[in-house]
């Protein structure tokens, strides 16, 4: 979620981006490889990229993040997430050329995690718990909506800085509750047969739920290559697609570029989100301008974007 968008502007304004040969596709994580980019590296292995005449390139992000390498042009896509897009695009001096052209999942799978021991079954009984944050503005904004409507006092939540390695050690320590991605942190709870309560932001309020991660674009090389920009969407779907329908299969491509994860975890977690990639969606990928606007309009009423951006920073135009 640290995105650093000063330094995105910096290395735009720069000029610091680097030409890459026709044919040639960059693509930067958000993270190390999960299950939220099984479809990309399906794509990979089964050489849907190499028929569309695509080389495809994986790169690691960086410590500000991908869209620091996307901005500037030293990448052609990026994975990302819709709340760290916002601030790139609703800058007041003008928005950055990055865009979202897919959701890697069809509805927000994040929501805060704790032991079923700390009694946090909704939004309000946070009161006088302990709740590790990444120290954002867009989380404390989160969680003091969602606690002040279920009648809560947020001065109440002790917000302290996560400095964890992950979920369960935080939760082992001086912490009562955690924002994760339930497919990662929420299956791992199950496999260690931890009992835990979730609270689902996306069902909590409807604004909350967001597209989270998305595949962004940059804007401009995109509009100069639209051929190579929709050969790469149309193979990158069939990877979600095989990933949907073959879950099992996905998690073996996976861990074949990632063999250090846990393979039960894997393939659970592959599991879990074969009924979501797509969802309810008419095609993978697919991104919903209200919904996608609900949660702009959200930020911008609490001071997260300097510009009202409406239902702005994204395309389905080249999906298949």
């Amino acid at each position: 979620m640290k995105k650093i968008i000063a330094v995105i502007a910096a290395l735009v304004l720069a000029g610091c981006g680097t030409k890459t040969r026709s044919g040639h596709v960059r693509v930067v994580l958000d993270w190390t490889p999960n299950t939220n980019h099984t479809g990309l590296y399906a794509a990979l292995e089964k050489g849907w990229f190499a028929e569309a005449g695509l080389e495809v390139e994986i790169l690691m992000p960086p410590e500000d993040g991908a869209l620091v390498l996307l901005a500037s042009g030293r990448a052609e896509f990026a994975v990302d997430f819709q709340e760290s897009l916002g601030p790139a695009i609703a800058r007041a001096d003008g928005a950055l050329p990055v865009t979202a052209v897919a959701a890697v999942i069809s509805h927000n799978t994040s929501g805060l995690m704790s032991l079923s021991s700390s009694g946090i079954r909704r939004p309000r009984d946070l009161e006088g718990k302990r709740f590790a944050s990444w120290e954002t503005p867009l989380v404390t904004a989160v969680i003091k909506d969602i606690v002040e409507s279920d009648g809560g006092d947020f001065s109440a939540v002790s917000m302290i800085p996560n400095t964890a390695t992950d979920a369960f050690s935080a939760l082992q320590t001086d912490i009562d509750s955690i924002w994760i991605y339930y497919a990662w942190d929420g299956i791992a709870a199950a496999i260690k047969g931890v009992d835990i309560d979730y609270l689902d932001l996306g069902t909590i309020k409807a604004e909350l739920d967001f597209y989270t991660p998305v595949y962004v674009t940059n804007s401009e090389w995109a509009a100069a290559n639209g051929a190579e920009a929709g050969a790469f969407l149309k193979a990158l779907s069939r990877g979600y697609e095989f990933a949907r329908e073959n879950p099992v299969e996905a998690a073996d491509i996976l861990l074949k570029y990632a063999p250090e994860l846990d393979r039960e975890l894997v393939v659970k977690s592959q599991e879990y989100l074969a009924g979501r990639y797509q969802g309810d969606a008419a095609r993978w990928g697919e991104i919903d301008g209200e919904r996608w606007g609900a949660f702009y309009r959200w930020m911008y009423s609490r001071g997260l974007l300097e510009t009202d951006i409406g239902s702005g920073g994204f395309t389905n135009e080249y999906l298949p």
